[in-house]
């Protein structure tokens, strides 16, 4: 794989990245970074979440600005505001050796005038969700002219939130930037007619999605249980976890709902996130995760995109998704950083199938816990 230098990254930016633990470039990273550092051009990438994507194309965007410009650069388009505060949080790590470069995340569900204040500040990087930037766009409280950059993270996420007319409108006005970068880790259609619409034809095309998709410091895990005995055996597992920390994933906003009442009944520490929570009470929950008060999150696949808490050490997934991609997003939660991680699987016989499906369509081996 060799390491950030060979692939062209300023001694600056390795320091800032050592200090974060990531020493050794991804597979995503090996084949991104030396490509656009060394051309303007148009990517599309399909990459899984966990796989390295924000240093992909942040480090690359870092290098682009030319920080003597009090402009906006780049623009970073994410589907959550989770998201949106992470990928700037990582950036502003990313630069704290080097010149200072100005990154501001901006999203629904905040005040506006808070960050029309903050974007009065010199910015190098936005990071929004489509809508709020529209907004701020329309209120001229932001002035795009000079974005030579535009990255969409996390495409089909925007796609499958609705956000296709805010895109396209938000592609249309910055149609003259000098390269647009586009991350997916699924190609739908609606993908592919933005890539026509708004990319060069020569967008060079990466994808890394199938190969080593799922990450190797996982050990995969499964128990085999009725449906009514599935609660017994999570409360099990979560003892031998003692303190460690981690998610529990479920397909419904019901399901989280009822799991997390039928927990805490038994005195664990928990707390929902699913798509029909308010902002702050969304921010509620994270943070009393963060702050370690909360020891568990029971999450639907939509609403734990975004997510990243240090050290997770376990994920569950007290029902299994449907898709392969989402088995791998979900288990990419934990085993960040190099570390080791577990993906607790807690099936029924019937859902034994769908366990064989995305072991040999990922490639990974499960191991039945008795």
């Amino acid at each position: 794989m060799g390491n950030f230098k060979d692939l062209g990254i300023k001694p600056d930016f390795i320091k800032g990245l050592n200090e974060l633990g990531i020493i050794t470039p991804t597979e995503i990273q090996t084949q991104v970074i030396p490509l656009l550092l060394n051309t303007k051009t148009d990517l599309v990438a399909q990459a899984q979440t966990g796989t390295g994507k924000t240093a992909a194309y942040g480090l690359p965007l870092l290098h682009s600005i030319d920080v003597k410009q009090n402009v906006i650069q780049g623009l970073i388009l994410c589907p959550t505001r989770e998201l949106g505060q992470q990928v700037a949080k990582q950036l502003f790590k990313f630069t704290k050796y080097s010149d200072k470069i100005f990154t501001e995340a901006v999203y629904g569900g905040q005040p506006i005038n808070i960050q029309i204040g903050a974007l009065k500040r010199p910015t190098h990087i936005i990071v929004a969700t489509p809508g709020r930037l529209i907004e701020l766009v329309k209120r001229k409280a932001v002035d795009l002219r000079k974005v030579k950059t535009i990255i969409l993270d996390e495409a089909d996420e925007m796609l499958s939130m609705g956000f296709k007319n805010e895109l396209d409108e938000i592609l249309g006005f910055l149609h003259s930037a000098e390269q647009k970068w586009l991350f997916s880790a699924t190609m739908p259609l609606g993908i592919k007619q933005i890539i026509n619409e708004h990319m060069a034809e020569d967008a060079h095309q990466i994808d890394v999605s199938s190969n080593n998709v799922v990450n190797r410091n996982i050990d995969h895990q499964y128990v085999i249980c009725d449906e009514k005995e599935k609660l017994q055996m999570l409360l099990q597992f979560l003892k031998s976890q003692h303190k460690n920390r981690g998610i529990v994933f479920c397909k419904t906003k019901v399901a989280t709902q009822t799991l997390v009442k039928q927990l805490i009944a038994k005195n664990v520490a928990a707390d929902a996130i699913h798509g029909d929570l308010l902002q702050k009470e969304r921010d509620k929950a994270m943070r009393a995760f963060k702050n370690e008060t909360v020891q568990l999150l029971v999450a639907t696949d939509i609403a734990a995109r975004g997510i990243d808490v240090e050290g997770l050490s376990y994920v569950v997934h007290y029902q299994l998704p449907d898709q392969e991609e989402y088995y791998t997003h979900r288990s990419g939660r934990t085993a960040r950083a190099g570390k080791m991680g577990v993906s607790l699987s807690i099936v029924t016989t019937f859902e034994m199938k769908q366990l064989r499906f995305f072991e040999k369509n990922l490639k990974i081996s499960f191991n039945q816990v008795r």
